[in-house]
């Protein structure tokens, strides 16, 4: 019986070792070209939709600047000079292409390894509630990460600014010198870096995009005759406009308000010019220059401001 048995082992094993090729053979030629083709489609499909995302997102931020631009003459010359925008654009497209492309990734990934899970015979109902559990777990402890993203993507497809502009968020303000998707770096005027987490940006004040406003008050004497001082400073803001230095900064023509503001022995003439982002500082310094060497030449006055006496006290002299 023995020796039966023991003859009969060697034939059995030898069954099966025969029956084991056929049985792979099978498997892959059902489940293994499942996985093959899995693999292939997830790996076509990450390529086509990362450069269809890459041709949307540029032709997108491309056709916004081609508005912005369009505005006026100015703003086409000094982009097209400065080179400015184009770095803006560049950033932006990097950014949400690279967001978008990482989220394709992870997502068609994520399925395709999945299915290939189902097609090793795994049970994914276990796998995919506690996937469900972590995910829940995750929003709940990463809630402000999440809406850090959620505003930085918001804030580059809105364009609400970009590397360079001046702004104000409340908080801080200043030049912008990085923008991530979490947070924004700031430069203020006394050197001071700020980083700004982009969800606890509730407003921000733009002062760089489209164009800006020079404002200049004049004071002159109260005695002095308006008009003629109307005449001299719309002779200045039309000699600077035409100003091969300033012309290319200034979008249109200063306008000349007239009077402001009458206060003792002061008259208060004020001038608006609209100018490219962040030149009206240079633009009002030289507006009051030029109307100072102006009123010296026509021998306009200045308001004359009379001493205060002290409290309890009298001015003695002449006045």
């Amino acid at each position: 019986m023995l020796r039966a048995i023991l003859g009969a082992s060697p034939s059995l094993d030898t069954r099966k070792l025969a029956g084991l090729p056929d049985r792979l053979s099978e498997w892959l030629l059902t489940h293994g070209l499942r996985i093959l083709l899995i693999v292939v489609v997830a790996v076509v499909l990450r390529w086509v939709l990362q450069r269809a995302v890459t041709r949307f997102v540029r032709r997108a931020v491309d056709s916004g600047l081609t508005t912005h631009l369009g505005r006026n003459r100015a703003t086409r010359v000094i982009a097209s000079a400065t080179g400015a925008l184009s770095e803006r654009r560049r950033q932006r497209t990097e950014t949400l292409g690279s967001v978008l492309r990482s989220l394709i990734t992870a997502v068609v990934f994520g399925v395709a390894f999945l299915m290939v899970l189902s097609e090793f015979g795994v049970d994914l109902a276990p796998l995919l509630a506690s996937a469900g559990v972590a995910g829940v777990a995750l929003g709940f402890g990463a809630q402000s990460l999440v809406k850090d993203f959620l505003s930085g993507i918001f804030m580059l497809l809105e364009d609400q600014y970009g590397v360079g502009d001046l702004i104000d968020v409340g908080e801080a303000a200043g030049t912008v010198e990085e923008v991530t998707l979490r947070v924004t770096k700031l430069r203020d005027p006394s050197g001071v870096a700020w980083y700004v987490r982009n969800g606890e940006v509730v407003r921000v004040g733009n002062k760089s995009q489209g164009w800006s406003t020079a404002v200049v008050d004049l004071p002159v004497a109260y005695t002095e005759d308006v008009e003629k001082v109307l005449g001299i400073i719309r002779e200045v803001a039309h000699t600077m406009y035409l100003d091969e230095k300033w012309s290319p900064v200034m979008i249109d023509e200063p306008t000349v308000a007239g009077v402001e503001q009458i206060t003792g022995n002061t008259v208060t003439i004020r001038v608006f010019a609209k100018t490219e982002p962040n030149e009206q500082w240079g633009v009002q310094r030289e507006l009051r220059e030029r109307a100072k060497i102006a009123f010296d030449r026509a021998g306009v006055r200045a308001p004359q401001v009379f001493p205060q006496a002290p409290s309890g006290g009298t001015i003695s002299g002449t006045i």
